[in-house]
């Protein structure tokens, strides 16, 4: 199957309303936008920034911070103004830091409808929002929903997916009534058929950009797994514009696997796809290895492609035609293939030389420039020179507009 046909099984886009967040549009017919939080101390300027950075240069577009205090508050005008990228502020309970964060020249508000209750504590933050042109996300987690109202004796709670929809409803309806639409809405849940059933229920009823996550996914491997089906449930129904994997662990884990999850749906394309197989009792090499040094050589380089490592020399080709460069090996020797064409075959000792040096052919070909090659095997991946990564043509990139 092409690219273009298994982008074709994918729902149609859901359509939303475009917002701004800093120079990143969301929504509309803008890309997927990646993001992240950094874990920081906010009130700790140069951490904070140093973290920020860090995500940047792994792809993410936009940052979300804490600003649980005043001091984290007070750091926001220099975070904002040194930031690469747009920021974020994630305000609970009190109302004032985010009227500190806007004041602060803050791009985007994350605002819980579970612990910010007071309407009017509300719509004195909605009003400077209005006034500066910062949207607001309304944040629902499952894990601070507004109490329930007492319930009637036999009357059973009404599921939690419900309760979330409503909580944001009723924020909604806040910032509706003072006539403010830059309004971005996440319905977040551990449980993840509560969190799909929650944002199917709510694009019933609202045209404004989504922001998906499983919160507290947990540790990187089953976090991972549980954030790709999550969301990616819900991309492959055209549900959602922005994202964020949320692990226990350095958020710069959190991007590629946010990418890995745009490029296993053709939704967006930042540095190589590795295919391999799974091995098996036919494989003659050391695989598994070979794949591990194939990949951290690649994405270090960042470039959009497909490079497959494959075990045997009878199928590989074949089963990996769509790649753009691939090995396949076995009995000491390995096919150098390019779209599933063997273009030569060279000695075991060479396999990840032969695949690189085929690789910057590619990438000078495709791009019109290439970093220079690496010196030696293994121990040349931490020598690699890389450009800043790039994204693949066409949807790839979240738009983004000049500031003035």
């Amino acid at each position: 199957m092409s690219e273009l046909e298994a982008m074709s099984v994918l729902a149609p886009r859901r359509k939303t309303r475009p917002i701004w967040v800093g120079s990143v549009q969301i929504g509309g017919d803008a890309p997927i936008a990646v993001q992240s939080m950094t874990n920081t101390d906010t009130a700790d300027v140069q951490s904070t920034l140093r973290q920020i950075q860090e995500l940047a240069e792994l792809g993410c577009d936009i940052v979300r911070v804490a600003v649980p205090d005043r001091a984290a508050a007070e750091a926001l005008p220099e975070l904002v103004r040194r930031s690469p990228v747009p920021l974020i502020a994630d305000i609970h309970f009190d109302h004032r830091l985010a009227l500190a964060s806007l004041r602060a020249g803050i791009h985007g508000l994350r605002l819980n409808p579970g612990n910010i209750r007071d309407p009017d504590k509300v719509r004195e933050v909605v009003r400077e929002a209005k006034e500066r042109g910062v949207p607001i996300r309304v944040g629902v987690n499952e894990g601070s929903l507004p109490p329930l109202p007492p319930l009637e004796e036999g009357e059973m709670p009404p599921p939690k997916w419900k309760r979330m929809v409503d909580a944001a409803l009723w924020e909604v309806q806040i910032l509706e009534d003072l006539g403010f639409s830059d309004i971005k809405i996440s319905l977040k849940s551990f449980d993840v058929p509560t969190m799909v059933t929650a944002y199917r229920e709510m694009a019933k009823l609202v045209d404004y950009p989504f922001h998906l996550g499983v919160t507290e996914a947990g540790p990187p491997r089953s976090g991972a797994v549980r954030s790709a089906v999550g969301i990616g449930i819900l991309l492959a129904e055209g549900i959602g514009d922005t994202i964020r994997v949320s692990l226990a662990a350095d958020p710069k884990e959190e991007v590629p696997v946010a990418y890995d999850i745009l490029k296993a749906l053709n939704l967006r394309q930042r540095g190589a796809t590795i295919v391999a197989c799974p091995t098996c009792g036919r494989i003659e090499i050391d695989l598994i290895p070979l794949v591990n040094q194939v990949e951290a050589y690649f994405q270090k380089l960042g470039y959009p492609i497909t490079v497959a490592v494959m075990g045997c020399v009878v199928n590989g080709p074949g089963e990996a035609r769509e790649a753009d460069i691939g090995i396949a090996g076995g009995k000491g020797k390995g096919a150098i293939f390019r779209k599933g064409e063997v273009v030569r075959v060279v000695p075991e000792s060479q396999f990840l030389s032969a695949l690189i040096e085929e690789g910057h052919k590619v990438i000078q070909e495709r791009f019109g420039q290439a970093p220079p090659m690496a010196t030696g095997t293994v121990s040349g991946l931490d020598e690699v020179i890389a450009l800043t990564p790039v994204e693949g043509p066409g949807p790839g990139r979240v738009a983004r507009r000049q500031q003035p």
